[in-house]
C-alpha cells in the first residue's frame, strides 16, 4: 500500500491504510509512505505492520496533543492520551519517519508523547523522535500509578507483558524524562539530543545553573534484567554545561546502561539522579562502560552508580539483550 498527502497514492492518510488490515493477519504488511506531513493521531493495533518513509525529515507524522488538555467533559489527558502516535501491537518496524509532538515545552503544556511504543519485537530505523517532556514512551504501564488512580491512556488495565524494542540510527531529543518506560530497549548509534529548557519568551525563565532535563526515566521490572541500553550513541545538546543527566527512576528498579557512547558538556559531573528516593539508590542498576567526550568523565559519578568491566560489558551487547528465547536480532549487519 502506498500512502500519499497529495492524493497519488492508495490512501491519503496512514490510517486509512492501516484500517484495511485484518483483525487476524498473519502475514506482513509494509505501508509506504511518501514525503509529506501527515496530522494524524494514529493507531497501530494490528501486527506485522511496516511503515516506510521516503526521507525521515520530510515524512512526518505529527499532532499536537499535551497533558493539560481536557476532554469535553473537563478532565485532563494527562500523560497516556497525549501521544501522537500509539503503537500497541507486536512485529511492528518502522524506518524513515519523523513522530513529532508540537504541543510545546512541559511547563506550559505538561508532558506530550511523540510515541507511545508498548509492542513486543519492535524496531525503528533511521527515525527521528520530536517532542519536550516525555517524548517517547517505551510501554508497557508500571503496576500502579504513584499519584492517582488510573493512568488512562489506551493500556489502562491490560495485563503487563515484558516488550522488546530497538531503535537504530536514530535521533530522539526532549528535555525531561524523555525516554520512559518498562521496556527492555536498545538504541544503538542514536543522537539524543538534550534540548535546553530556557524560555523561548522570556529567556531568564529558566535559569542555566538548574537542571535542564533527563534523557531517561526508566521503570523497569524487578525480574528483568535489562532496561535501557545505549551503544555507540552520541549525547548531544544545547543545554547549559553540567545541567543534564543521564537518568532517574520512575521506578525503584530502574535500569539504564550507556556503552562506548561520546557524552557532550551538559551531561552532570553526577551523572545520575535518585529523583529524591534514597531507597532507589540499592536498587537502581544505573551503569556505563567506556564512554567518551566532556561528559564522560566518571570521577564525579555518584557511588551507586556503576562502571562495567570488559567481562560484564559484553552481556549489553545488542544482540545478547535482545534476543529473548525467540532468538529476535533486528540489528542491522
Amino acid at each position: 500500500m502506498i500512502v500519499a498527502a497529495d492524493g497519488s497514492g492508495d490512501y491519503r492518510t496512514i490510517q486509512e491504510a492501516l484500517d484495511q488490515i485484518a483483525d487476524d493477519t498473519n502475514v506482513r504488511t509494509v505501508i509506504y509512505i511518501r514525503n509529506g506531513v501527515y496530522k494524524e493521531k494514529l493507531h497501530v493495533v494490528k501486527p506485522l505492520v511496516s511503515l516506510v518513509g521516503e526521507n525521515a525529515e520530510l515524512t512526518i507524522i505529527t499532532y499536537d496533543d499535551y497533558a493539560r488538555k481536557t476532554f469535553p467533559n473537563g478532565e485532563a489527558y494527562e500523560t497516556f492520551h497525549s501521544y501522537t502516535v500509539f503503537i500497541g501491537a507486536d512485529d511492528f518496524s518502522a524506518e524513515r519517519i519523523t513522530f513529532r509532538n508540537t504541543a510545546g515545552r512541559g511547563e506550559a503544556v505538561g508532558q506530550a508523547l511523540a510515541a507511545y511504543v508498548d509492542g513486543d519485537r519492535v524496531s525503528f530505523k533511521h527515525c527521528r523522535f520530536l517532542g519536550h517532556q516525555d517524548t517517547l514512551f517505551t510501554g508497557p504501564l508500571p503496576p500502579a500509578p504513584m499519584q492517582r488512580t488510573t493512568f488512562g491512556g489506551p493500556r489502562e488495565g491490560m495485563p503487563r507483558r515484558n516488550v522488546r524494542q530497538y531503535y537504530e540510527h536514530c535521533y530522539i531529543e526532549g528535555d525531561v524524562d524523555f525516554i520512559f518506560g518498562s521496556a527492555t530497549a536498545v538504541f544503538n548509534q542514536c543522537e539524543i539530543f538534550s534540548k535546553r529548557r530556557l524560555g523561548e519568551e522570556d529567556p531568564g525563565e529558566f535559569p542555566s545553573e538548574r537542571i535542564h532535563g533527563w534523557l531517561t526515566a526508566p521503570s523497569t521490572p524487578e525480574e528483568i534484567r535489562f532496561g535501557y541500553v545505549f551503544h555507540q550513541c552520541r549525547l548531544t545538546s544545547d543545554a547549559p554545561s553540567q545541567s543534564v543527566y543521564l537518568g532517574r527512576p520512575w521506578r525503584n528498579y530502574a535500569k539504564s546502561a550507556f556503552l562506548l557512547c561520546w557524552m557532550g558538556e551538559h551531561i552532570a559531573a553526577a551523572g545520575w539522579d535518585n529523583w529524591n528516593k534514597p531507597e532507589s539508590e540499592r536498587t537502581t542498576v544505573f551503569c556505563e562502560y567506556r564512554n567518551t567526550g566532556p561528559g564522560a568523565a566518571v570521577e564525579g559519578r555518584v557511588p551507586w552508580s556503576a562502571q562495567l568491566s570488559d567481562d560484564e560489558a559484553e552481556a549489553y551487547s545488542p544482540i545478547s539483550v535482545l534476543a529473548g528465547i525467540d532468538g529476535w536480532n533486528p540489528v542491522t549487519a
